[in-house]
């Protein structure tokens, strides 16, 4: 048959050339590395590709496993992690108990946990035991994975293992009096001039007692310097301790509390945040910015002790009076035409149950931080009536390029179209209602989710029609679905973690093969972008040939991620793939200069890497490379193709005998 090479002997091979003169592309898997996904957490899910309007009736439950505690919040995912027992997608949760907890995302089994409890702290130093409501986040170097711990800090993991980071600053105090001050909201993380700074916020806790006075702590990820900003007391940027011990505030009770915490626009280059409670004076020159969203730039300064501006609605008095926090939500960042009279858009709501439009290039309307009113148009009311504690999901519509944002309470869920009217003038526009009450939706691939108690709905985000429904979950909160990679996950009150995906049956992909006669070389793709652009004559002179084969488009128990590297012209303009995690590290490690594409093209079966053997109900595919200077690799089910191509000089790589390199389903 002649020679053929283990595929550990192929790294050997390429220091030459691989494959064919495309660009290198997004990935097919993706990781969500936040609350709501994005710096602005808009909520818009745009990578997902596996499900959608015509599939997801079609969701099972996948697994749901315990948790060592409630988790009211929502998870971030990682992909391809190597971890001690080999390459995973993990799912991490921080729980009301100061846990982080990292999970196989495909499976549910626990990778890892730590935590950091109560330990002595109780509520305002004779309640209960100290709790967080925060979610985690993932930086984006996909190295370290952030948590609020009950100890008052901000504690930084490594992904793999969850060995903890205690140099450089970390752990990074966020508050001195985690008996007073609640860790309520998710961390967030906004890249800003080539700084990324990591967002940790503070409000009290229910019942709104004790010393608290709302503050964003903003960190800086390469330096690990931070800033504090206090919404009472602005002007000493710190942290303060509980009076009568200093430092003190004199002021008390406002609270950064919105699920999202801190919302960063790239329009305007500012982080925004909305509070409630408390005391304001700021039309008075004061320092004191309760019922206020106020802007800050992204290292979390303002400018002498103010925040760079701020929007108070004239009835503040009235709302802390009420508690009717206008902080309960953040600015819903509302894309817009470039017709609208406001370029920088945003909806905030509150506990009052209104709908506010803002301009976050100027808060108020009138320059400035300080002033009372501004909002854009009149202000509206919550359409299936009642406060709202959520985050509102935004989406804009493939079909029309409108923008649409959706509003979740305990009432029921609203979608409300963005309409240009005359000189400009944004408005939003009710489309529909329902009476299905919610936590913070999240729209995917243009279907739009929502839990409500011991519920899971789908919907279409135009109609509010229901296209899917799960009654395997518990009781909820605060907890919000997440879909990522065809699978969507939540957690619930009954301290469990849940999964739905399509059926295995599904997630079946072609991965096909295009070939260019002028290279002589072969490409293959399962990404629907890749096979577009060369049926479509982007990149002339490819064409599909003969040979394709069966993958899976998200991983499943005993199947493995294919990589993709793409080699830059200098070193051949060309692709390589495997399916074996040590040879993908082993790749990456000696050529740093390979494009790491994708760490999971598609998924497939690695067969016994002793006897090449395939299991049953998989076809062997086979790896031949081209053992020329303008390396080429090709993937083949066809035995007796490989056979003839090891006959005209192209050499085996592969397990066994029989040099099988992966094995497809049938």
């Amino acid at each position: 048959m002649g020679v053929h090479r283990r595929p550990n002997e192929v790294l050997c091979a390429l220091a030459l050339p691989l494959i064919l003169s495309l660009s290198p592309s997004v990935a097919t898997a993706y990781d969500w590395l936040q609350f709501n996904g994005d710096p602005a957490h808009s909520g818009n899910n745009t990578f997902e590709t596996a499900i959608d309007r015509s599939n997801v009736a079609s969701l099972v439950l996948k697994f749901q496993v315990s948790l060592p505690a409630v988790a009211d919040g929502a998870p971030v995912l990682l992909q391809s992690v190597s971890t001690a027992s080999g390459v995973h997608d993990l799912l991490f949760v921080t729980t009301k108990a100061g846990h982080i907890v990292a999970f196989d995302a495909q499976t549910g089994t626990q990778v890892w946990s730590r935590q950091y409890a109560a330990g002595a702290c109780r509520i305002n130093n004779g309640g209960p035991e100290c709790y967080t409501t925060s979610s985690p986040a993932i930086d984006r170097n996909r190295l370290y994975v952030y948590s609020y711990g009950l100890d008052g800090y901000v504690h930084k993991y490594q992904v793999g293992d969850g060995t903890e980071v205690t140099a450089g600053g970390w752990p990074q105090l966020a508050t001195t009096k985690g008996f007073d001050e609640k860790g309520s909201s998710a961390l967030a993380i906004a890249t800003s001039q080539g700084s990324t700074y990591l967002y940790a916020v503070h409000g009290g806790y229910p019942g709104d007692n004790g010393d608290y006075q709302g503050h964003v702590t903003a960190i800086d990820l390469a330096t690990g310097a931070q800033r504090v900003f206090n919404a009472m007391c602005s002007d000493q940027a710190l942290h303060f301790a509980r009076a009568p011990a200093t430092p003190a505030c004199g002021a008390a009770r406002s609270a950064i509390w919105s699920r999202p915490g801190v919302v960063y626009a790239a329009g305007t280059d500012r982080i925004y945040m909305a509070t409630g409670n408390g005391s304001f004076n700021g039309d008075a020159g004061g320092n004191n910015w309760s019922e206020t969203v106020f802007a800050l730039h992204p290292d979390g300064s303002g400018v002498d002790g103010k925040p760079l501006d701020s929007y108070t609605p004239a009835n503040f008095q009235s709302l802390d009076n009420a508690d009717a926090d206008l902080g309960s939500t953040a600015p819903a960042i509302l894309p817009v035409p470039a017709s609208s009279s406001v370029q920088h858009l945003a909806l905030q709501s509150g506990k009052d149950g209104k709908l506010r439009l803002l301009d976050l290039s100027n808060l108020s309307g009138q320059g400035g931080p300080g002033r009372t009113g501004g909002e854009i148009g009149a202000v509206g009311n919550v359409l299936q009536g009642g406060g709202v504690h959520t985050q509102p999901a935004v989406w804009v519509n493939p079909s029309d390029g409108s923008t649409w944002a959706f509003v979740a309470n305990g009432n029921g869920v609203a979608g409300l179209k963005l309409v240009i009217g005359s000189g400009g003038a944004p408005s939003l526009v009710e489309q529909w209602r329902n009476t299905q009450g919610g936590s913070s939706p999240l729209v995917a691939n243009n279907v739009l989710y929502h839990a409500g108690s011991r519920a899971l709905s789908a919907l279409d985000p135009a109609t509010g029609n229901v296209l899917w429904t799960a009654t395997q979950i518990g009781a909820s909160h605060w907890e919000s679905p997440v879909v990522a990679n065809g699978i969507l996950y939540i957690t619930d009150e009954s301290s469990r973690l849940t999964a739905f995906a399509l059926p295995a049956t599904a997630l079946k992909v072609a991965v096909i093969e295009f070939y260019n006669a002028a290279f002589d070389h072969y490409f293959m793709s399962s990404r629907q972008a890749d096979i577009q652009a060369l049926d479509t004559g982007i990149f002339p002179g490819w064409g599909r040939t003969d040979n394709t084969f069966a993958a899976y488009s998200q991983s499943l128990p005993g199947v493995n991620p294919v990589c993709r590297f793409y080699l830059p012209p200098a070193y051949g303009d060309s692709h390589f793939y495997s399916a074996s995690p040590a040879e993908c590290a082993a790749v990456q490690a000696r050529y740093p200069f390979f494009d790491f594409e994708s760490p999971a093209l598609f998924y497939i079966v690695l067969p016994d890497q002793l006897t090449g053997a395939c299991p049953a109900a998989t076809l062997p595919v086979y790896r031949v490379w081209d053992n020329r200077a303008d390396t080429n690799h090709r993937y083949i089910t066809s035995r007796a193709t490989r056979d003839q191509m090891v006959a005209a000089g192209w050499l085996a790589e592969g397990y066994g005998n029989d040099a099988v390199i992966m094995c497809a389903p049938e």
